[in-house]
């Protein structure tokens, strides 16, 4: 099998996913930091599989990923008449919507493509599928300019010698580039103020240690890999002037989902008097969800918890539960980065204010 050249974003760090030639091809996140390798997706079912594997990850990205998953999984259909090319390309993404059901951006990006396949006028499944393609990139090259401004905007937050902690990764590595908890990081570093991360570990699936504290090692951003149950400590030596996440479901009023641990952080951050934000684009505001409490949490494979890599490390027929995600109530969050700003409490009236219809 060749080889698969894998491109690189404007942060010399390689491209999450990429549309090349009309093919989809994935950063295989599970083999960093130890193997830098891309893939190309064949089928529908193997995006599916790549989602749920884990190999693209990241709310924004999974979005991107599903807008070009659904073109593979259309691409043989164009042969059909518009109006069943129609029907595949509504059955073919609410298939795919259902790989991982916590991160809403999954959705939002196959919603917005089936409504504008909806909306177009089109003499053939030809025409139609091209119009498609054209979308499936515009997301993708809205979402760099929207981790960009979140960048642009939370980079205000950082100050000459701040300590940062984040938990998981919320960097490139789970976007089309910059990140949304990780880009005003970049930015800061960009004009050159010096400040030091955290990073945790996150575990079960070490995302932190794995991802984060590499992007940002690869960078070159002064971070600290921690393990998730040091926090506290590290905050109770004064080292933490900040925390900064990311999320995969924002509530209507607020309250975020984000990696299992986050509420944790969040907690412990109160206590300590430190403020804690989340990195978001308007792609993982869901107004249908009133509030966090209905925010389906995905269970994990037991493994992931019983296994740390490929060795057990714990006893055989033991009871487990692996959420993947938590949800931190909104009076824990000092105030949410998006691409148009800082959105201070009250969460409910200022996001409708800002991004209601």
């Amino acid at each position: 099998m060749a080889e698969i050249n894998i491109p690189k974003n404007s942060l010399n760090l390689p491209e999450t996913i990429w549309w090349e030639n009309g093919e989809l091809f994935l950063l295989d996140q599970t083999q960093l930091p130890l193997a830098i390798v891309g893939e190309r997706q064949e089928n529908i079912q193997q995006v599916s599989d790549s989602i749920k594997a884990l190999k693209v990850r990241g709310a924004p990205a999974i979005g991107v990923a599903g807008a070009y998953g659904l073109l593979v999984g259309i691409k043989q259909d164009r042969e059909l008449p518009v109006d069943q090319f129609m029907e595949r390309i509504e059955t073919q993404a609410a298939w795919l919507g259902e790989a991982r059901p916590t991160a809403v951006n999954l959705k939002w990006g196959l919603k917005r493509m089936v409504n504008f396949a909806k909306q177009q006028s089109v003499a053939n499944s030809h025409e139609l599928y091209d119009l498609l393609e054209s979308e499936a990139i515009h997301i993708h090259a809205e979402d760099r300019e929207l981790c960009r401004m979140i960048g642009v905007h939370g980079a205000s937050l950082i100050k000459l010698g701040n300590g940062i902690l984040t938990h998981c990764n919320a960097g490139s590595l789970a976007t089309s580039e910059y990140g949304t908890a990780t880009s005003p990081m970049f930015v800061a570093h960009k004009n050159e103020v010096p400040f030091r991360v955290y990073a945790d570990e996150t575990r079960p699936l070490l995302q932190g240690a794995r991802l984060t504290s590499w992007e940002l090692q690869q960078a070159g951003i002064d971070v600290t890999l921690i393990t998730d149950n040091m926090a506290a400590h590290i905050m109770s030596q004064g080292l933490i002037d900040i925390v900064i996440v990311g999320t995969d479901r924002t509530a209507a009023n607020g309250d975020v989902a984000n990696k299992i641990g986050t509420l944790g952080v969040a907690i412990l951050a109160k206590h300590f008097n430190i403020p804690f934000y989340v990195a978001l684009p308007y792609s993982t505001i869901d107004f249908d969800m009133p509030d966090g409490s209905g925010i389906p949490i995905e269970e994990r494979d037991p493994i992931e918890v019983t296994h740390f890599g490929s060795r057990r490390t714990a006893p055989e027929n033991i009871k487990v539960r692996s959420p993947a995600f938590d949800v931190t109530p909104n009076h824990l969050v000092a105030g949410l980065i998006t691409e148009r700003g800082i959105i201070r409490p009250p969460f409910k009236e200022n996001l409708l204010s800002e991004y209601g219809e």
